[in-house]
């Protein structure tokens, strides 16, 4: 068995990286979407945090948190996250009597500065064009690409492929 430890510090900025249970799609229709919204809306309010970036794909999401100062508990927050939104659905029960609908455990990576915030910021913005699901990030509904684009801190055509490959790279 792996000895996996995470790494929490107070006030901490986070890349995750959480993904449904054998890659179902869990994310396929704006109801589940929004589903997955109220249950980070319930947490905040219990637990707060500040959502920086995110984008939702049909069986894997990613997001970039702060957590408050002196707090640096987000293994609690997701899952308390991940049994809100699981109580909303209904889903296969698997032999432990936990529902089919995540991943036992998540990805976390700890950002060391702004250069690593952006880079994985146009991580997180590009990752529907990345898996096919279209040409540009700004037609993904279920992405803060376009509240970046309206800070001023992208184009709305950044990002993508075109025919001669990858384009738009990096932050405006």
């Amino acid at each position: 068995m792996s000895d996996y430890r995470r790494l929490y510090i107070p006030g901490g900025r986070y890349f995750f990286t959480l993904v449904a249970y054998r890659r179902q799609p869990i994310f396929t229709d704006e109801q589940r979407v929004m589903l997955l919204r109220q249950a980070f809306r319930e947490v905040k309010n219990k637990r707060p945090f500040d959502l920086l970036a995110e984008v939702v794909l049909p069986n894997h999401l990613h997001c970039l948190w702060r957590l408050p100062k002196g707090d640096a508990d987000f293994s609690t927050r997701w899952q308390m996250v991940k049994t809100a939104f699981s109580r909303r659905i209904p889903a296969n029960v698997k032999k432990d009597g936990s529902k089919a609908i995540w991943q036992p455990r998540f990805y976390e990576h700890c950002l060391r500065d702004e250069s690593d915030f952006h880079k994985h910021l146009d991580y997180i913005h590009n990752n529907p064009v990345k898996h096919g699901l279209l040409v540009l990030p700004g037609e993904w509904s279920y992405s803060s690409f376009k509240c970046f684009v309206n800070l001023g801190w992208s184009a709305q055509d950044w990002g993508g492929y075109s025919r001669y490959g990858r384009y738009g790279a990096g932050i405006v």
